[in-house]
């Protein structure tokens, strides 16, 4: 697969874009493209941080997810304001990070993004564009009709579940 990208913050080669926080990461990590250091208040609506990059996937059965690196997400509460970002393989705009911090409210938890700082990850990944038949019935059945939303219990997976 190839991709184009245009470095639009000159500043990233600097900073070690593009890279990948281990050999094996799935995730490309982007960098917090600001000019100054700022504050997210604990659950103040999300805003946008430039990624300083543009990309171009062009090939419809790929897309990126943009999602936030599990240490900052655990150890912080910095999220994506949209949970995870899909970019469609004709998507040339810029990257833009929505980011949010999940804190309770009156917690007094901000956090701080520092220019240049690894705040989120891209992730590449094939997708499945199926041709849908509009039917009135399925041609097989399955024995999960309706339930869902939990209907095969909470624990089915967890065979020492812990006492509530």
């Amino acid at each position: 697969m190839r991709v184009e990208l245009k470095i639009l913050d000159p500043r990233l080669p600097g900073w070690g874009f593009p890279s990948r926080g281990s050999d094996l990461a799935a995730g490309l990590d982007l960098h917090a493209c600001l000019d100054a250091r700022l504050v997210v208040l604990p659950q103040a609506p999300a805003i946008l941080i430039s990624a300083g990059i543009a990309f171009r996937i062009g090939d419809p059965n790929w897309c990126a997810l943009l999602l936030p690196r599990s240490g900052l997400a655990h150890k912080r509460g910095l999220v994506l304001g949209n949970a995870v970002g899909v970019i469609d393989a004709d998507y040339e705009g810029p990257c833009l990070i929505s980011a949010w911090n999940r804190n309770p409210a009156n917690s007094g938890q901000t956090i701080e993004i520092r220019p240049g700082e690894r705040i989120a990850q891209l992730v590449f990944t094939r997708i499945a564009q199926p041709e849908f038949a509009i039917v009135s019935e399925f041609s097989g059945s399955g024995t999960r009709q309706q339930g869902g939303f939990g209907s095969t219990s909470t624990h089915a997976a967890c065979p020492n579940p812990s006492p509530e």
